[in-house]
């Protein structure tokens, strides 16, 4: 799929922005940003895509405030399920795919081994249910499209896991850390360069919906322990941050969190490409 036209969503967001930076090899890349193209604003989604006319349409822009959203469902599902609908509507007018990111929270965390796609979806909070929404959306548009989940997202701008963890430790010496919520932490260069690679095969003959995370899994608990060991954070700092277990009861949200959210991603990995382990990952990221 070479010199293609495609229209990226959510460019300052930390997955959009390392999807402009994979994607420059496959041709003309049109970033837009909220202030673009904002996906609550139904109509000038429309208008944006009716413009640009891509020939290929990648959505990571989403509404990510799993908390928030609790309070807002009727945003959340614009952003996450409405928005979703129209771009793939268009894109049916213009003959064009789409790439489209979804989330390990359409599952309910019960079923206590790594999740298949063929899993039947179960979300407990709001986001999870706009986002399994925007799926269903894409996948009834009747369009060339990739669904493509994935979980614990990080990197090193933006708001995130990683980030908090690593400001948290220059603030405390204590830290308490849900330790009973299982998950496969992945790098958003990971997910971009992922993309970007299956985009270079044959991948209209593969549409569908795959898992996308790194390999094996850990605990928010474990996440942090690795975090503080790859910044060397005690060595460099002197200071001793303890790192303390603790239980998602401990810690009450307005969003139910899933206790057990790892993806299988054998499908992915048999029909394009490998995936790194977490820890590899975190390293790269680190560095």
């Amino acid at each position: 799929m070479k010199n293609i036209k495609i229209l990226l969503t959510g460019k300052n967001g930390q997955l959009g922005y390392e999807l402009e930076r994979s994607l420059q090899a496959l041709g003309e890349v049109v970033a837009l940003g909220r202030s673009d193209m904002d996906l609550a604003d139904l109509q000038q989604v429309r208008e944006c895509i009716r413009t640009v006319k891509p020939t290929l349409i990648i959505n990571p822009a989403a509404y990510t405030a799993v908390d928030k959203a609790e309070n807002e469902p009727d945003l959340a599902f614009k952003v996450n399920a409405e928005a979703p609908a129209v771009m793939a509507e268009e894109a049916k007018k213009l003959g064009a795919a789409m790439v489209h990111y979804s989330t390990d929270y359409v599952f309910d965390g019960t079923k206590g081994m790594p999740y298949v796609e063929q899993d039947v979806t179960c979300p407990i909070n709001v986001y999870g249910a706009s986002k399994l929404a925007g799926e269903q959306a894409v996948q009834a548009a009747g369009i060339a499209h990739l669904i493509l989940r994935t979980s614990w997202v990080y990197g090193m701008r933006g708001k995130n896991f990683l980030l908090t963890m690593l400001r948290l430790a220059q603030e405390r010496d204590s830290l308490g850390v849900v330790a009973d919520q299982h998950g496969a932490p992945t790098w958003c260069r990971t997910i971009a360069d992922t993309t970007a690679h299956i985009l270079t095969q044959e991948w209209q003959e593969k549409s569908g919906l795959y898992h996308l995370t790194a390999q094996g899994q850990t605990t928010w608990h474990g996440l942090t322990l690795a975090i503080l060991q790859n910044a060397q954070f005690n060595q460099a700092s002197g200071k001793q941050v303890l790192v303390q277990p603790i239980a998602t009861q401990d810690y009450p949200l307005p969003a139910a969190r899933p206790a057990y959210s790892v993806l299988s991603c054998e499908k992915l990995q048999q029909t394009f490409c490998r995936l790194p382990h977490w820890e590899e990952a975190l390293r790269l990221c680190q560095r």
